[in-house]
């Protein structure tokens, strides 16, 4: 469990070689997620919480570093569509990030939240 003080846990980076929720010899987390092509917004954003969730419920407390890969949602210019764009800049960061020590985007690359993960999850996210 991470301390509610001090610096935060910098973990090492090792994604799993596939997706679920996995513990690490650390003592964190690792969430692995694959948004598919035929998955809209709002079904990527109720995985990806459940994932969370899950993690909290199974693995109280404990560091989690999240994974995750889009594939397809690509644009004419074969970059991601303006949905999946603002799903990782806009949705992760203001919902998601909060809950989670560090993570990987395909957008960001790796990055450590510079506040203690929270894990006070709710029990739903709505979508509108």
């Amino acid at each position: 469990m991470q301390p509610a003080s001090g610096p935060p846990l910098i973990p090492v980076y090792n994604k799993p070689e596939k997706p679920g929720i996995w513990m690490n010899f650390d003592n964190s987390v690792s969430i692995y997620h694959v948004i598919a092509p035929e998955h809209t917004f709002e079904q990527a954003a109720q995985e990806v919480f459940k994932a969370v969730r899950e993690a909290q419920n199974r693995y109280p407390d404990w560091p989690r570093i999240f994974y995750l890969d889009i594939v397809g949602h690509t644009s004419d210019l074969h970059y991601f569509s303006e949905e999946f764009i603002e799903f990782q800049q806009e949705f992760w960061f203001s919902t998601i990030a909060p809950f989670l020590t560090s993570f990987e985007l395909p957008l960001t690359g790796p990055l450590v939240n510079p506040d203690h993960q929270r894990n006070d999850l709710p029990d739903s996210v709505l979508i509108q």
